[in-house]
């Protein structure tokens, strides 16, 4: 018994060894930051720019019209005022002012280049740079960016700048202890810790959003700082903060090293961003919508429309494709591709890997420059409701829309383009499914299921397959005022 009892002590001590061990191989937080600060806050900068702004009417004006009862002592306050001052209250016009917002900054050349956000030096027409030591220089925009929130500065110095490295962000892990220093509040030399979040962050602040969230204080008056790893390298450039009162509430925004390193190197060498251009407007794959297609998983970016002449168009891309990869690289959400696109150099030629109607295709595209008109967005407007409900012949319901064919008659009464193909839903029954995706009235099906309808009986025919099939849910590509969507419908039960 003796002998059994030590051997399992001796088991214990063993486990309890290996325990330690594993516990021991986790990174542990410095003792202190002091030594890291010491080295990295004297590149980087306070940030602040002057602007002149369209002065409001003086908040005067008006403060004593109509503001007293009659027999007010003060009902003739304006009277007095226009006697005295030769006019009613003080200068009513408008006045220009200058306004002064901050932001921090740092130094990624020692030369004298300084990275910040675009938004802390927006219309600035003097920019004004403070360093560690109080030191203060004009800085000069010498490019910006304003889709991915970064801006290049530039000051004249006689000495060598104690510049930053970039790291590299992808290697950064949920997890990671990571500090900031910046100018909160225009308090200046500020110092937090924390973690990085969460990773790959779209805060819907742009078309290129891929955050590193970190629960590091950050205040207004960061923007613009560097995120640096315990290396004392910069992981992300602070951007933007999310919070109810205005204060830090633990929710942080940076822009990752991995696309903030590339876009500065360009504005220090051009002074602009060169970007590549794919002219595809695409939709995310949702759990529905990869159900109705047959699709295994919910990956990749759907093709609502192909701009005409583009490089899409040119390499064969159509209307319901699925783009799961980009020149080597997986398109696992839609938003994934716009960056890989975006940082593709104009003029090569790449392979793009698609699905179409299960089969997968690789086409050969020629990616070319991005132009700024091109990168605008469509808004979805509401085709133009009948307010008087006539009836309709020739239609059919199925799954809470009723369907009509596609005439002159229902072309006028819906407002919809002539060159338009397909069948209009003419009604939708406000307790379906259909209605619930906003689906409506006027609103035309030019594709189920990804194959073409030019009639109703074709379109009728596809909704039934899509039952026999078994599929929970249809896939319809709808058209609106001269926009385009996927919307998949559930049938399941119907």
């Amino acid at each position: 018994m003796a002998k059994i009892m030590m051997n399992l002590t001796k088991t214990f001590v063993a486990a309890g060894v290996l325990l330690c061990a594993t516990i021991a191989g986790a990174k542990e937080p410095p003792a202190s930051f002091a030594d890291l600060v010491d080295k990295l806050t004297p590149s980087v900068v306070n940030v602040s720019s002057t602007q002149t702004v369209e002065g409001a009417d003086n908040q005067l004006e008006g403060l004593f019209s109509d503001q007293f009862p009659e027999g007010s002592p003060f009902k003739d306050l304006p009277d007095m005022l226009e006697k005295f001052y030769g006019q009613k209250g003080l200068d009513s016009s408008p006045v220009p002012r200058k306004a002064t917002s901050l932001g921090s900054g740092f130094v990624i050349d020692p030369d004298g280049y300084i990275v910040t956000n675009y938004h802390v030096i927006e219309k600035s027409e003097e920019i004004t740079v403070t360093f560690s030591d109080g030191t203060t220089a004009k800085a000069k925009v010498m490019g910006k960016d304003s889709k991915t929130d970064l801006a290049l500065l530039k000051v004249d110095t006689k000495k060598k700048l104690p510049a930053l490295e970039w790291a590299d962000s992808e290697k950064a892990r949920v997890g990671d202890w990571v500090m900031a220093i910046g100018n909160p509040f225009g308090l200046g030399g500020s110092v937090s810790v924390g973690i990085i979040s969460a990773r790959a962050r779209d805060i819907n602040s742009g078309p290129f959003d891929d955050f590193i969230q970190t629960d590091a204080a950050i205040n207004r008056g960061n923007s613009g700082g560097p995120l640096f790893n315990m290396e004392g390298k910069i992981v992300g450039v602070n951007a933007a903060i999310f919070s109810t009162s205005g204060g830090n509430i633990g929710i942080g925004f940076a822009i990752p090293a991995s696309m903030s390193a590339p876009v500065i190197k360009q504005l220090k060498e051009e002074g602009r961003t060169h970007r590549g251009w794919l002219g595809v407007k695409i939709q995310t794959v949702t759990a529905e919508i990869a159900e109705s297609l047959g699709l295994k998983d919910e990956q990749g970016a759907l093709v609502l429309d192909v701009t005409k002449d583009s490089p899409a168009a040119k390499a064969g891309v159509l209307a319901g494709d699925i783009i799961t990869s980009f020149d080597g690289h997986d398109v696992q959400t839609m938003r994934k591709l716009p960056r890989i696109v975006a940082d593709t150099k104009p003029g090569r030629k790449v392979p793009m890997e698609i699905l179409r109607k299960s089969e997968k295709k690789t086409l050969l595209v020629t990616i070319t420059e991005l132009e700024e008109d091109e990168d605008t967005k469509t808004t979805e407007s509401s085709a133009p409701e009948s307010k008087k409900e006539d009836a309709i012949s020739g239609t059919r319901k199925i799954y809470g829309i009723e369907l009509a064919a596609l005439n002159a008659d229902l072309k006028k009464k819906f407002n919809i383009d002539s060159a338009s193909g397909g069948v209009v839903i003419v009604s939708v029954d406000k307790t379906s499914d259909a209605a619930q995706k906003g689906l409506q009235r006027g609103d035309v099906i030019t594709a189920i299921n990804q194959e073409d309808v030019k009639d109703l009986p074709k379109a009728i025919s596809l909704l039934e397959k899509a039952k026999e099939m078994k599929r929970k849910s249809v896939l319809l590509l709808v058209s609106r005022a001269g926009d385009t969507r996927f919307v998949a419908v559930n049938i399941e039960g119907k």
